[in-house]
This record gives C-alpha cells, structure tokens and sequence, in this order.
C-alpha cells in the first residue's frame, strides 16, 4: 500500500519545523528515523495531512555523557549511535543492553531513540527504560521549551503528552548509581522482533542485601508503569537465587501485571513469562549491583 495524499516538509532548523507544526496544527506528524511512522503511513493506519521531516536538521544527533549530568542524546541520534558510545555506555549502561534488543541492526541504523520513546508503544523497550531510569524530556514549539518527566510522558498506548505543535529535541537519563544495578531480557519469536515479554529491572543492594527493588514492563501491564516489589526482596540475598524470595518475586508479579492476549501468545502464557522474566532479572540486577561497574559508578 501507498501513503494517503500529504504534504512533505523538510526544514532546515528546528525553529522551523516548530513554525511549520504550528501552522497545521493536528495535520502533522514529526518525521525522524521513520523506522515506526514509515509502516503506518504506508498501512494507512496513520493518514496525517502534513509531514514534517527533521532529518536533514544539522547539530540535532549528538550524545553526552557526564558524571553528574548522566547521559542526554538529541532527535537523531540513532540507536545504533547510542548503543556505540562509550561514554553512554559507562555512565548509564543499561542504555547499551537495552539498545542490543531493539529490533534488527537495519532498523537500529536508521531508527532514532527519541523517536522510539515519544512513539509510547508498549511493545518498545525504550519507554520502559526511561520510565525506570526517571528520565525526562525535551521539548521544543514556537512558544519555547519544556521538559516533560517520564512520569508525565505517556498519555497510553502510542500517545505522549506532547502537543501537537511540539517536537522532542532530546532526552536526558541519569547515570548509574553506586551499588544500584540494572538488568534487562525478554522473549521474542526471534531476536530483534517485538517482545512477548519483557522485563527491566533496577535493584539496590547493600551489604550483600537487596535494599530497594523496581521494575517496568514491556509488552505487559501499563505503558509507563513502574512497579515497587522492595516489600517483597528487601533483605534478599543478592548471590543466592535459592532466596525464597526470588520465587516469590516471580509469583508476585504474575498475580500484579496484566496481561493480554493477541496471535503470538495466550494472557497465560505471558503471565508465566512475566513471572520467570521477573525473578531473573531481578536477580540479574542486584548482581550486577555487586559488579565493579556498580561499584564505580560515578567515578570514571
């Protein structure tokens, strides 16, 4: 199929394209790396009257990476371009894993993080882990620039809050912590497709002990949820997963996450993926809470 009849934009600057989406208004759709809009506008599920194309906008695909500011990466900047920095990597590497399960290497090389996030499809694994991070961002309109919290990003499935009008021009995750890790893993037909399941977790550990645990979901439960499971680990052996509670962890989440079914999985069978994804990457996390990564965080 073809796209439905629209009107094409290339701006040269952001100012621009932000004049541009003021003018149509709810006509038009932000064009980045293309890799999600492209297929909707050639499915016809998506039919806007105007796109505005930011691609050839120059200085708007760069990474930093600090200790103090943690990491903040531009519209275009790719997954591919992400996942590569090492800066990004050493101050937030769940960034990098995550980025090693967004789709396939092609879509990667044309794709754009931003993008991904402020798309809000549940199925996607960067929402989740901004949302997990509390990361923020950017965004920019004819009347100025705000930014928007994670908290307050998802609007549901495929809707953010931005207004129509604006463009996410960045955004910003914060660095890892001492004695904090990060894990991430899911099941898919095959790599690089959409998740059944998957999981992202943040786990604290102190003195061998899980103090705080937190976690989001992909493909499951609610777009932007993160779910608070430090009542069910705390005090939780983080080298011993015949810690009762790890099993326990599993069962608390299949009883709290929703899940739905559709061609690829029945509710249950993503019900039990959620329950044995959680318990594993939980304890992958406070694993890696323990590792020299997470001990000198920060101090790179």
């Amino acid at each position: 199929m073809k796209p439905s009849p629209l009107t094409y934009h290339r701006p040269s600057s952001v100012e621009d394209a932000c004049r541009i989406l003021s003018e149509v208004s709810h006509e038009g759709k932000v064009l980045a790396g293309g890799q999600s809009l492209v297929p909707l506008l050639s499915m016809r599920l998506a039919a806007p009257a105007h796109i505005v194309d930011i691609g050839s906008i120059p200085n708007l695909a760069s990474v930093t990476s600090s200790e103090d500011e943690g990491v903040r990466f531009q519209a275009l900047a790719t997954h591919s371009v992400l996942a590569a920095d090492e800066g990004a990597r050493r101050v937030q590497p769940l960034l990098n894993r995550a980025l090693q399960l967004v789709a396939h290497p092609t879509i990667r090389n044309r794709g754009t993080s931003v993008g991904s996030i402020v798309h809000a499809d549940p199925s996607a694994e960067m929402p989740a882990v901004l949302t997990l991070l509390g990361g923020s961002v950017t965004v920019q309109s004819v009347r100025g620039t705000r930014e928007i919290a994670s908290t307050d990003l998802f609007a549901g499935p495929l809707e953010s809050s931005l207004e129509s009008d604006e463009i996410a021009v960045s955004v910003s995750v914060p660095g890892a912590e001492p004695g904090v890790g990060t894990a991430i893993d899911e099941i898919a037909r095959r790599h690089g497709d959409y998740a059944l399941v998957g999981v992202v977790a943040r786990i604290r550990v102190v003195d061998g002990l899980v103090a705080e645990a937190h976690m989001t979901y992909v493909s499951a439960g609610e777009l932007g949820q993160v779910v608070d499971y430090t009542d069910v680990l705390a005090g939780a052996s983080a080298t011993d997963q015949r810690d009762p509670r790890w099993r326990t962890l599993g069962e608390c989440a299949r009883a709290q996450i929703d899940t739905e079914a559709d061609i690829h999985g029945t509710a249950a069978y993503r019900s039990q993926l959620v329950s044995a994804l959680t318990a594993r990457v939980g304890f992958a996390a406070a694993t890696d809470a323990l590792s020299e990564n997470a001990v000198l965080a920060g101090k790179w």
